[in-house]
């Protein structure tokens, strides 16, 4: 009789270990928070493109020049650009850079490499997926800093990708698409891996455990590094995508012609709004990640 205990306890333990797994969450939560956090941050992430691609100098100068000549309503112009480029570029970079860990068998305890070989696989779909909705964003927001006569005029996203297929043809989709993924490859291998890299080694101290103070001091740290490493990827992205005659989206050209008349710190042109851009962009996208998960994991009973 006592020699029949142990399977019975072995047998419990078994089926206990299956519970205690999480399944994997929605590949859409990423998409998600990074729609609800580049609503929110809609304002700074236009005043930094029009100061890339515009003569405005200053980021204070070119808000009050918005409100000028908008009003507070033209803080938002072009929101449905950034919409359509949330939901298909930060879907995608969410979604490859989870399964791009799975390929590489990355860890909480993995090197940076590992996590940043993972992020440029990932950049270097989202990308391309991106594209589109990349170049309708950009001229959405950067239009109402140009003189009447050289404006697009698109009435949202959707009217910019049809016109933009009708006026220019559809290669007109894939204008600037090597600084975007080249862009997006340092993105993802620089703010997602330097985001775990960051929430792993915090966690590893006595003060830190799995909460919202974590995950804002990491996602504080991972903004500053992101955005610094993109910036020139960014300004060339931004340049590029709104030029609209012939031979000016030449990037070698974009490069001489900055170059010539800038110097080569035009490349960290506009870092001030880009870093206060993406700094609370960077930590709302991954506060709201990271409570997203907690929901899911509220509704399936696993919290």
């Amino acid at each position: 009789m006592a020699s029949a205990t142990p399977p019975v306890q072995s047998a419990v333990t078994v089926t206990q270990q299956p519970k205690g797994k999480k399944p994997p969450y929605p590949f859409y939560l990423g998409g998600v928070a990074a729609t609800i956090a580049a609503s929110i941050t809609h304002p700074l992430d236009l005043t930094k493109v029009r100061l890339q691609a515009s003569g405005d100098k200053r980021m204070i100068e070119s808000i009050r020049k918005t409100v000028r000549t908008a009003g507070v309503r033209g803080l938002f112009d072009g929101i449905s650009g950034t919409w359509l480029r949330q939901m298909s570029y930060s879907l995608c970079r969410f979604w490859a850079y989870d399964e791009s860990k799975k390929i590489l068998k990355a860890g909480p305890d993995s090197p940076p490499w590992i996590l940043a070989s993972a992020g440029v696989m990932a950049g270097s779909i989202a990308g391309v997926v991106g594209n589109p909705g990349e170049i309708v964003m950009v001229r959405l927001q950067g239009d109402f800093a140009k003189p009447p006569e050289k404006r697009f005029n698109y009435k949202h996203c959707f009217d910019a990708l049809f016109r933009m297929v009708r006026e220019e043809g559809p290669s007109s989709l894939v204008r600037g698409m090597g600084p975007n993924v080249f862009r997006s490859v340092l993105m993802n291998s620089s703010q997602l891996a330097s985001y775990d890299f960051f929430k792993a080694e915090l966690l590893k101290t006595d003060y830190f455990q799995d909460n919202i103070v974590c995950h804002f001091t990491a996602s504080f740290a991972a903004g500053t590094v992101a955005t610094t490493i993109c910036s020139p990827a960014d300004v060339l992205k931004s340049r590029i995508m709104n030029a609209s005659g012939p031979g000016s989206s030449s990037t070698l050209g974009v490069i001489r012609s900055s170059l010539a008349s800038e110097g080569p710190m035009f490349m960290f042109k506009g870092w001030v709004p880009a870093w206060t851009r993406l700094q609370p962009t960077t930590i709302l996208i991954f506060l709201t990640f990271e409570q997203l998960k907690r929901v899911v994991d509220w509704k399936r009973g696993t919290l």
